[in-house]
């Protein structure tokens, strides 16, 4: 399996707070891409946040080995031949260790970048956009009219490691995500809902990709991990981040996610109800699965809490419901990825890059695919 950490902020204890958060710039981001790369992970998302998430992986690359980036991507941001350039480009230089992750947003951020468009327009324009992206992946030159882009002439100068595209990945639950994961998406994502609740997600866009011909798809989640040596240390580590989710806070949050379009946003949403009980477990939402953490964070809200065996447990459960990739972060990052890399990645089959100078392939391929290029 997949096993990514999370690498963009707010960060630190409590990091909805202001005398929780943790002050973030270049040299923390380093060390904690150097621990994620030191621990096993795979590699870590690298989310829309305060940091520019391509300018970060990018300034990273020369401080990880084996590390995968995966870089978010709002495609009415950037053109998709520019796009198409700069994926080619980090591929290059990381040596084939690039992702991205295709985020299509909610009407509130867009509209800040002046992009206007309603929920199914932005997934109809992403179907455009990754049908073009492909194609000058692909080496193409591409002249491509359709209702959103008009390219002419579109192509770029070097090709990517990765043939014939670098790994897409994306989230969305409404109709119009899923036929667009359907068509174009190689790894699937979904916040933190129960394995019962992923697993019918997940059947339901396998049968939407087999009307393409599609039957490769793998399928990923979006979880936070509280693990301790024991159960009920892991509960007390819960209730001391419940213990500081304060009511304003709280309320703040809520309303910035009320009347959103994202249809995602509105399933995690319902976990908890923009409530706090006095009583932390009535979040329990599945054994060892607790909603409380959305209360005070925007998008994936759901925390697997327990002992090692516990997580290990649940996130076997949603392997049986077909998911082989887990996003998973605690707080704060660097000290949580210590602690998730120690007691829980060694009971897991965690795929990792190789090492530069592992392997001749990517170099032998790289010529090949340079020459083929160049014909």
């Amino acid at each position: 399996m997949d096993v990514l950490w999370y690498l963009t902020g707010p960060d630190g204890r409590y990091p909805w707070r202001e005398d929780g958060a943790r002050p973030l710039d270049y040299a923390y981001f380093q060390q904690v891409a150097r621990a994620v790369d030191h621990l096993g992970f795979t590699g870590a998302l690298l989310a829309t946040g305060a940091h520019d998430a391509w300018v970060l992986g990018a300034s990273l690359i020369s401080y990880t080995e084996r590390f995968q980036f995966l870089v978010a991507v709002h495609p009415p941001l950037v053109s998709p031949t520019l796009l198409a350039k700069m994926t080619a480009t980090i591929d290059q230089f990381s040596r084939g260790r690039v992702r991205l992750n295709i985020v299509n947003g909610d009407t509130k951020l867009l509209a800040g970048y002046g992009v206007h468009l309603d929920h199914d327009e932005r997934y109809h324009y992403t179907d455009e956009y990754l049908t073009v992206f492909k194609r000058l992946m692909s080496g193409e030159t591409v002249d491509f009219v359709g209702k959103y882009l008009d390219i002419r002439g579109g192509a770029i100068p070097l090709p990517p490691v990765q043939r014939p595209w670098p790994p897409l990945w994306f989230g969305g639950s409404s109709a119009a995500a899923l036929d667009v994961a359907a068509k174009h998406i190689d790894t699937y994502l979904t916040w933190g809902e129960t394995p019962p609740a992923a697993k019918e997600k997940i059947s339901q866009l396998r049968e939407r990709a087999s009307e393409h011909g599609r039957e490769d798809l793998k399928f990923g989640v979006r979880l936070y991990i509280v693990v301790r040596d024991t159960e009920e240390e892991a509960w007390r580590a819960a209730q001391d981040l419940y213990d500081h989710m304060d009511d304003a806070t709280i309320a703040r949050t809520q309303a910035g996610t009320s009347g959103t379009d994202s249809v995602g946003q509105q399933r995690m949403s319902a976990l908890h109800g923009g409530r706090k009980p006095a009583d932390l477990r009535e979040l329990e939402i599945y054994p060892n699965l607790w909603s409380g953490i959305g209360l005070v964070r925007n998008g994936p809200g759901t925390a697997i809490v327990g002992n090692p065996e516990q997580v290990v447990a649940r996130i076997h459960d949603y392997q049986e419901a077909g998911v082989d990739t887990f996003i998973v972060s605690g707080m704060p990052l660097l000290e949580e990825a210590y602690r998730v890399g120690e007691l829980v990645l060694p009971h897991l089959p965690v795929s990792r890059g190789a090492m530069p100078g592992e392997s001749t392939g990517v170099r032998a391929t790289w010529n090949s695919w340079t020459e083929g290029w160049k014909k």
